[in-house]
This record gives C-alpha cells, structure tokens and sequence, in this order.
C-alpha cells in the first residue's frame, strides 16, 4: 500500500516516492512499468511537449500521445516492450483520436494534414486538402494548421478544423474539412469568418456542430455539409467560442465562451435555450457532460446529464442543468485546462495549469484527490475503456513547442468508477 499524505482539508496527495516507474521514450523505446497490487503509476518523457492524448475506445491498455516533435506515439500501459511510432509530420501534431470502433486513429497538426494508422501502427493514408489544380496550390496553398479531430460516432469519416486555416485563395472565409476513409470523399465546412476553435458529430452521426472565435456556433448536415443554422447575436455569447459538449440524445449543444458564459443551444431549432449562471468570471477552457443518470426532471423540452466547465478563472463548476445554475463550484489554484468525466461515475477529473490533476465527486462539491508529478501545464486528460486508468499529458518545462520535455503519466483510478 502506497503512502499518502492527507491534508487538513482532506485532500489527498500523491508523492515522488509514490511513482512507480519512469522511463524515457524515444524511437525505439517505449514506458517500463511496474505493478502494485493496490495503485498503478506510470511515467513517460517525450522529447517535446505532449499536446494530444487519446485512449482506445476498445483495448483498455492502448493509448495514442502526439506532441511538439511533430510525432504521435502508440504505446501500451504497463508494455513497455510494445509501441509503433506515428510518423509523417512535418509540424506539431496538436490532436489525437481514435475511431469509434478502435480500428483507426488519426492525428492532425500544424503542417494542415490529418493521417491515419490502424490500431497497430500501420499507416493507412494521409487526408489534405485537395488540390483544385497546381497552379492555384503554388499561388495560395492551405494556411495554418488544424487545431482538433473528430471521428464520426459509428462510420470512418474524420472531420478537422483549425485555429488559423483557409482554402486556396479564400479570404476571411475559414474552414473544416471532412474525409471519407472508405469513400475518398472530402467535404469543405465554409462559412465561419473566425478560427475554429472546436467541433464534433452529434452522437446520431447526422449532425456537426463547430465553434469559431467568430461569436458563432454552427450547425451542418454531416451527409451533405450544407450549413443548417447559424446560432449567433443576442442572446449568445459576445465573444469567441472556446468549447463545446453535444448530449446523448445529439438534441442539445452546451458552448463555452471567452466571455466566460456557458449557453445551451437547440440543435434541431438553432435556438438558445438557456444560460449557465453564475458562472466563470473569466475565459470558459473546457467542457463536458457526464453520461451519469440526470437528478430529477429537467425543465426544458430536452434530456441533459449533468455537466461541468473549467475557466481561466481557476474554477472548476459542476452544473445543475434542471436549473441552470452551479450545483457546486470548486475552487482551484491555477486554471483549469482540460477535464474528463470518470466513465458513469460521479467523478470528474480536472487537469490545470499547474500540472496538478484534481478529481472531484460531483454530487458533493469535493475534492476527493490530487495527482501530482507534472511541472507543467495538463494540455489533455483520457480515461482508459475499462475506467481502470487515467492518462495525462504536459507540455514541455519552457512553453515551447520544440523544447525540453513532456510527459505522459498514468494513475490508476478504479476506485473512482
């Protein structure tokens, strides 16, 4: 049994000595690990920043990172002897993420190009852009980068957007792109006249939704990529929109803003149909909705779980989506960066500025442990498929990219299921 110490306040902190294991990866060698019969805790160290981090949705020890190196990884928790590296980069790779089924995982970066390997490495393909003609790629080819990547819930379409990308010539016209990895088949998203800061499938599969600094929230059919609604002006958010969480039931959409506000939209109307308050004093960083039973019956003509938001303001909120209103609001040392939710637990992870990892039981407002070990920024939390592990992610000691190190760390947290 590992030992802890337990503050005045009840928190729970994780020490140096408690690591297990902790090892260096490079081309050809991936994390050593160790095993307790009562907590795991693994350490990885990459030669820049770990910016991306996803788990499979199907094998519980799989775990793809990509990083400021301009490469991705695929490694297994506690197989330090097994890994592939996901080259093919020539920039950073900001984003990582698996297909719904766990046979693919895609990567984009900053060189404007998403690529895919299957589960064990292999390549499969490289998805850009297509090239009107030479002519046009020499006289304006893509700018920018994408920032995110997202896989269609129950097909292998792979959509992307960015913070800083526009099409071939395109002037204040930004865009995401949708791929077909069956059909070769690319579908521009143009409209939004801002970065494209999130997006995602509705669960359904039939819907996108994506979020620009542009103030708006946009609505697309994803058969066809026509525009459906756009959700903007009073009473949405008076500037840019930094996250966003879909509901199960792919009727709702829950956007955070700059403005530090927290709006419920109607996606099949294109309404605003609430206000999270009060709130985040400051810029709204990351969102998620819980797939927990809701607690009673929610007033709006639509199903919501329970959600949480973390701000530049240091504050971590549980919501309570039947009124609208924070449940409890837990307050931080440094900004909350990235959270995932446990599974169907009660639990939600909060990664921060600071490198600390805070879970919290979100029915009563505590904070129940910190994972500590990270010096830098938590750029991205993921839980594995059988909620046995939670993986982490640093950036690099300077803030730059291409510098130093970063981390990828592995906590077990079976008890928090």
């Amino acid at each position: 049994m590992m030992d802890c110490e337990i503050a005045d306040d009840g928190e729970v902190y994780i020490e140096d000595a408690d690591i297990i294991a902790e090892t260096t990866l490079d081309d050809e060698d991936l994390p050593d690990c160790s095993d307790e019969d009562d907590e795991y805790d693994e350490q990885a160290d990459f030669d820049a920043g770990v910016f991306a981090l996803a788990c499979s949705p199907t094998n519980p020890l799989l775990v793809a990172t990509g990083g400021g190196d301009d490469r991705g990884f695929l490694w297994k928790i506690g197989q330090g002897d097994w890994g592939a590296e996901l080259g093919g980069h020539k920039d950073t790779v900001t984003s990582i993420a698996f297909s719904s089924d766990g046979q693919f995982v895609a990567s984009g970066g900053f060189d404007s190009v998403v690529n895919v390997w299957d589960a064990s490495g292999n390549f499969k393909c490289k998805l850009e852009v297509p090239v009107p003609d030479e002519k046009m790629k020499k006289k304006a080819p893509p700018t920018g980068g994408f920032e995110w990547v997202s896989w269609h819930p129950t097909d292998h379409v792979v959509l992307a957007g960015s913070n800083d990308f526009s099409f071939f010539g395109k002037t204040n016209d930004f865009s995401a792109g949708m791929w077909g990895l069956n059909t070769g088949a690319f579908t521009e998203l143009s409209g939004h006249r801002g970065s494209i800061t999130c997006g995602d499938f509705t669960p359904d599969g039939k819907t996108i939704c994506t979020g620009s600094s542009d103030l708006t929230l946009r609505i697309w059919s994803s058969e066809t990529g026509d525009p459906i609604y756009v959700v903007g002006g009073h009473p949405y958010h008076n500037k840019g929109l930094t996250c966003l969480a879909i509901t199960s039931d792919s009727r709702c959409a829950l956007t955070g803003s700059e403005d530090g506000s927290v709006k419920i939209v109607n996606i099949k109307t294109g309404k605003v149909v609430g206000t999270l308050s009060p709130g985040h004093s400051d810029a709204v960083k990351c969102i998620g909705l819980s797939r927990s039973p809701r607690y009673g019956q929610c007033p709006l003509p639509l199903f919501f779980p329970c959600a949480a938001t973390g701000g530049k303001d240091e504050r971590l909120v549980i919501w309570d989506l039947e009124r609208s209103s924070p449940r409890s609001i837990c307050n931080l040392e440094s900004e909350v960066t990235c959270l995932t939710w446990i599974g169907t637990s009660r639990y939600v992870a909060a990664g921060c500025a600071d490198g600390d990892i805070v879970i919290w039981d979100a029915l009563s407002g505590d904070k129940v442990k910190t994972f500590r070990g990270h010096s830098e920024c938590i750029e991205s939390l993921s839980v594995s498929c059988n909620q046995d592990f939670l993986v982490s992610g640093s950036a690099s000691a300077s803030g730059d990219a291409t510098d130093s190190h970063g981390t990828a760390r592995v906590f077990e947290i079976a008890g928090y299921r």
